[in-house]
């Protein structure tokens, strides 16, 4: 049994579990933070890198590494281009995601939404606002990749990765005000494997929001 340990509003573990969705794979989303690890996270990361899993008795932590791992496991659908220039413009996007697009996205959706309705954080504005204005170039380097219907030829992990990193970014501001970048949005978005994601994103929000506790994000 496939088990995933993390937190969903974190773009990395929103991935795993997105390339999970899309092999139609059976696991298990067991809530674990750096901040608070478990001792079965541990075992599956001890750097506590968020997301880690368990898969019979493989441990592996690192979204791209457990990425790479379902896809070879589970070929199909593949999720990792086969000609290699495609393929390198593939894993450029998912660094690109990773790295550049999630630093900032963090710091805006933690500080604007996350924090305080999760965690009952108050916010840091400034570096919110920072976070805004580094990913400004970001993004518009993003609309001009995103005239085609997806990023690396077919769907793949790097509209994966990057729909994941402007998802945690859209808790704190609009990613969908530049038109390519928006109708390749809706594409992800109406994929299933998008939809029971979010659908599961939303109702941990709302069961935060009902309840009046907080939980770790």
């Amino acid at each position: 049994m496939l088990t995933i340990y993390g937190f969903p509003t974190s773009p990395y573990v929103r991935k795993v579990l997105v390339v999970a969705e899309e092999k139609g794979l059976d696991y298990d989303l067991v809530p674990a933070t750096p901040h608070k690890p478990t001792e079965n996270f541990l075992a599956a990361s001890p750097f506590r890198m968020m997301p880690a899993m368990e898969d019979d008795g493989f441990a592996l932590a690192d979204s791209t590494a457990m990425a790479l791992y379902l896809d070879a496991k589970h070929p199909q659908p593949p999720l990792l281009p086969a000609d290699p220039q495609t393929l390198g413009r593939a894993m450029m996007f998912d660094e690109f995601a990773d790295t550049l697009l999630a630093d900032n996205a963090r710091a805006i959706g933690f500080n604007r939404h996350i924090g305080p309705v999760l965690l009952g954080i108050e916010g840091n504005a400034e570096a919110a606002d920072a976070a805004e204005a580094k990913a400004g170039p970001l993004l518009d380097w993003l609309e001009e990749q995103a005239g085609s219907d997806w990023l690396a030829g077919e769907f793949s992990l790097a509209d994966i990765a990057v729909a994941c990193a402007l998802r945690t970014m859209a808790y704190g501001m609009d990613v969908a005000t530049r038109p390519n970048t928006a109708a390749w949005l809706a594409r992800v978005h109406a994929r299933p494997s998008w939809q029971a994601i979010a659908t599961a994103e939303r109702n941990l929000f709302a069961e935060a929001q009902d309840s009046g506790t907080h939980k770790q994000s």
